[in-house]
């Protein structure tokens, strides 16, 4: 299911509701906090915050803002699988995942990453830093297996939700109303969305996210588009916000 130009995510291969997923399919990639800071324009203030991040695959995110004193759950299908079979998987695809971003250097920006094989060393220590907290978190309330929209947590558990690298990522996959669903479940779990990037996989913006934009301010969601410190896949560097009426 993955092609370039995209990077390889985890939470989009796999997340295919119901949770029925193979994870020979699946692409284990995640990213970790300094990533995710700029990704999201994380403040100091937004790291004390209660943080739900949904599609989160094996990000080392929860890890280390855990280890820091925050609050993080980590919602996504690949949590019903042990850290083993997960580390298989990753080191299966890697290199061919590498050897397909070496082959289009028109689709790929070298700033926070300086080139494919530093990107390379950064996404197996992220797996190193996930499996570590996995191995003794799987099953307890950091994380947990489930897929958008269905989300099992209660009216404002949270205080922020997040999404890297699957809405409006996969748009040729998910359709724009499982897009809107998908967010206004976020909305209902946490008073603020943030989602990046908002390009789809053909390195486009998303047809979705004009519509899926206009329907939720009809609505009353309050929605910005905003420019961020981040940029892997050329023209992915634009967060949504959303905040619900």
């Amino acid at each position: 299911m993955h092609h370039l130009p995209a990077l390889a995510s985890v939470q989009a291969i796999c997340y295919c509701p119901p949770m029925s997923i193979r994870l020979d399919q699946t692409v284990p990639f995640g990213r970790w906090l300094g990533e995710y800071e700029l990704m999201f324009s994380l403040s100091a203030s937004d790291r004390q915050r209660r943080i739900l991040d949904c599609a989160a695959g094996p990000a080392s995110f929860n890890a280390e803002l855990t280890a820091d004193g925050g609050t993080v759950c980590s919602f996504d299908p690949l949590y019903q699988f042990p850290g083993d079979e997960i580390q298989r998987q990753f080191f299966h695809k890697l290199d061919q995942v590498i050897d397909q971003i070496r082959a289009t250097p028109e689709h790929w920006v070298w700033r926070y990453h300086r080139n494919p094989d530093e990107l390379r060393q950064h996404r197996i220590g992220v797996m190193e830093r996930f499996l570590a907290d996995y191995r003794t978190g799987q099953g307890t309330d950091r994380y947990v297996c489930g897929a958008l929209p269905t989300l099992p947590f209660e009216p404002d558990q949270f205080d922020l939700a997040l999404s890297s690298h699957f809405l409006f990522l996969y748009s040729d996959h998910f359709s724009q109303a499982f897009h809107l669903e998908s967010i206004r479940a976020m909305t209902r779990v946490a008073s603020e969305v943030r989602i990046f990037p908002l390009i789809a996989l053909r390195a486009e913006r998303s047809q979705h996210l004009e519509p899926v934009c206009e329907r939720l301010q009809r609505d009353g969601y309050r929605v910005s588009i905003e420019p961020v410190g981040y940029e892997l896949q050329r023209g992915g560097h634009d967060m949504l916000r959303v905040y619900r009426p």
